[in-house]
């Protein structure tokens, strides 16, 4: 298989800084080298351009954090991953998770001018479904999944040209802290979130087996892997992180089953702030989950 790798380093829609250095991170943590010794051929296209936080005014259009910043930044994503040919996989490596805004409807968008209909695999403890009237914080990293649905703010619904993510080909995986009026919104979409409470009674095998069923009529499969579904144990580096998370067995089983599934093809790697981590060991990790929806088995 043939892997392009594209940075996107941004954290515009954070709280906290650092982020904007995970895809130097998990370079660093060999991923090349890692998939090269898969079998894959790997190219690295660097990194879209993206703005300095220090250098912008906060708050911009319509009063989102960085709102315009973002908004660009998700949109040179978007047609960089749209223009790559058919038999490719886009491995996009955050900055915050609002980078999915942009590597999602690219990778919808991909040889099908009015999009495909793509299953979204969104491995996260939080659910980002906030839209900027229910947002307690206004930071764009908390709405990607509302955006991408229609809900929200114009400019950042408006970047598929008029595609959208059905809720119903959205399934969350690791859900362990979700805002309050951001849950009454998750009630009424029939996005299917898998709690932490789930991943314990059922386990991750009939997780992954429910998840391919309900994502059975899509044509193509996308995993968003934010770094704090992982127990912050296993992964400190992250801005956000909620104990009680995936353990380290739980994040390479799913993407080992996934990976036998056949059926992705790309992949978000977010929210790894180096700043935030131990000697870059939540880089390591995350490289690890990607090896493993890549095709690295034990035997």
């Amino acid at each position: 298989m043939q892997i392009s790798v594209l940075g996107i380093p941004m954290d515009l829609g954070a709280g906290r800084r650092g982020v904007d250095m995970g895809p130097s991170a998990l370079r660093n943590a060999h991923l090349a080298a890692r998939l090269r010794e898969l079998g894959h051929g790997v190219t690295d296209l660097g990194d879209v351009d993206v703005a300095i936080p220090e250098t912008l005014d906060k708050l911009e259009t319509g009063g989102l954090v960085f709102l315009d910043s973002i908004l660009h930044a998700c949109q040179s994503a978007a047609e960089r991953v749209a223009a790559l040919p058919d038999g490719v996989f886009p491995l996009t490596l955050g900055g915050d998770h609002s980078v999915s805004m942009g590597t999602v409807t690219g990778n919808a968008l991909r040889g099908k001018a009015g999009g495909a209909r793509m299953g979204l695999i969104w491995v996260d403890a939080h659910t980002d479904y906030n839209t900027p009237q229910s947002s307690p914080s206004g930071n764009i990293h908390g709405m990607p999944v509302a955006h991408l649905t229609g809900l929200g703010d114009p400019h950042l619904t408006g970047l598929g040209g008029g595609w959208h993510m059905r809720p119903e080909d959205i399934v969350m995986i690791g859900i362990r802290s979700v805002d309050g009026r951001e849950r009454d919104l998750m009630r009424e979409t029939g996005i299917k979130a898998y709690t932490m409470k789930d991943v314990d009674q059922l386990g991750m095998t009939r997780i992954y087996e429910e998840t391919l069923e309900r994502l059975s009529s899509t044509e193509r499969l996308h995993v968003s892997f934010d770094a704090d579904a992982l127990d912050p144990t296993v992964c400190p580096g992250v801005g956000t992180p909620v104990p009680g998370g995936l353990t380290y067995r739980e994040g390479h089983l799913l993407m080992e089953l996934l990976c036998e599934s056949g059926r992705v093809t790309s992949m978000d790697i977010v929210e790894v702030n180096p700043i935030l981590d131990t000697r870059n060991q939540t880089a390591e990790v995350m490289v690890g989950m990607a090896a493993s929806l890549l095709g690295q088995r034990i035997m």
